[in-house]
C-alpha cells in the first residue's frame, strides 16, 4: 500500500498506537499531521521519525469543539487538503460505579465523552467537509474491544466506544455516496508505554493468557489495519470493525 502525498491527520499521534500508525503512513509516503495536546516534546520526537519531509505538527484539546475546527483548518490551510483522518486521541480512567459517589459518576461520563465520542464526532464533522469539497476522502476510528465485551471498571470508556461504532456506521451510511469511507479498528489490549506497567505486573500474565496467541497486540499490528481500511480498494468495506485482539474476545 502506497499514500504518496495523501494528507493524513493522526489525532493523538505523539504516543503509543497514533505515533505507530503515524509512521506507518509517513513510510508508505504520506505527509502526517501529528496532532498532539499537551505533550510538545513527545509530538516533536515522533515528527522526528517520520520518514520523507513536510509533516506538520497541531495542537488542540479534542475535549473543545472549536480547538478542533481550529486543528483541521490549520491542516488544510498549510497542507492544502485532508485525505485521511485516524480518529485515535482517547482518554480512559476506571471509574467503578461500586465505588464512586453520584457526584464523581456525573462528572465521569460526560468528562470521558467529551473527547472519545463528542471530540471524535466533531473531528470527522471538521474533516468530512474538507473531505466532500474535494472529493472523497478515509476515516478509520479506533474503537476498542472494550466497546463489544464490558468495560466494568471503565464503563464510560466502554460506552463512549460503542458510540463511537454506532457513530461511524451511521456516518458511513451517509457519506459514501460524497466518496468518503469509514472504517473502525478494535484493539485489546496494546503493548504501549501506557499499558507497560499494567503489563509488568502479575496481572499481565493473566492479559496475555487471554489470547491463544500468550501475548497483546503490538502497535504496528494496529497500525497495519488502519493503513488497509485507509487504502485505495478498501471502499467497499466502508461501516466495518476490525477487531485486533489476538481472538481474546470472539463476537458474532
Amino acid at each position: 500500500m502506497r499514500f504518496d502525498d495523501k494528507v493524513v491527520l493522526v489525532t493523538g499521534g505523539s504516543r503509543g498506537i497514533g505515533r505507530e500508525i503515524a509512521r506507518a503512513f509517513a513510510a508508505r509516503g504520506a505527509i502526517v499531521a501529528l496532532h498532539y495536546h499537551r505533550n510538545l516534546d513527545a509530538a516533536q520526537a515522533t515528527e522526528t521519525l517520520l520518514a520523507g519531509a513536510g509533516h506538520m505538527l497541531v495542537q488542540a484539546d479534542i475535549g473543545d469543539p472549536a480547538a478542533i475546527k481550529r486543528m483541521v483548518d490549520a491542516v488544510v490551510g498549510r497542507l492544502g487538503r485532508l485525505d485521511i483522518l485516524i480518529n485515535n486521541a482517547g482518554i480512559y480512567e476506571e471509574r467503578p460505579l461500586t465505588e464512586s459517589s453520584y457526584d464523581e459518576w456525573v462528572d465521569y461520563f460526560p468528562r470521558i465523552a467529551r473527547v472519545n465520542l463528542y471530540g471524535a464526532a466533531n473531528a470527522i464533522y471538521c474533516a468530512a467537509q474538507a473531505m466532500m469539497r474535494q472529493g472523497g476522502g478515509r476515516i478509520v476510528n479506533i474503537s476498542s474491544r472494550g466497546a463489544f465485551r464490558g468495560e466494568p471498571k471503565a464503563p464510560a470508556y466502554g460506552a463512549s466506544k460503542a458510540g463511537l461504532n454506532s457513530l461511524g456506521q451511521s456516518l458511513a451510511q451517509l457519506l459514501a455516496p460524497h466518496n468518503i469511507f469509514i472504517g473502525a479498528v478494535a484493539p485489546g489490549f496494546v503493548e504501549t508505554d501506557m499499558a507497560a506497567d499494567l503489563l509488568a505486573q502479575p496481572a499481565g500474565d493473566d492479559i496475555r493468557r487471554q489470547s491463544p496467541l500468550n501475548r497483546v497486540a503490538k502497535p504496528e499490528e494496529v497500525a497495519h489495519v488502519a493503513l488497509f481500511l485507509a487504502s485505495e480498494g478498501a471502499e467497499f468495506t466502508t461501516g466495518a470493525i476490525v477487531d485486533v485482539n489476538g481472538a481474546s474476545y470472539l463476537r458474532s
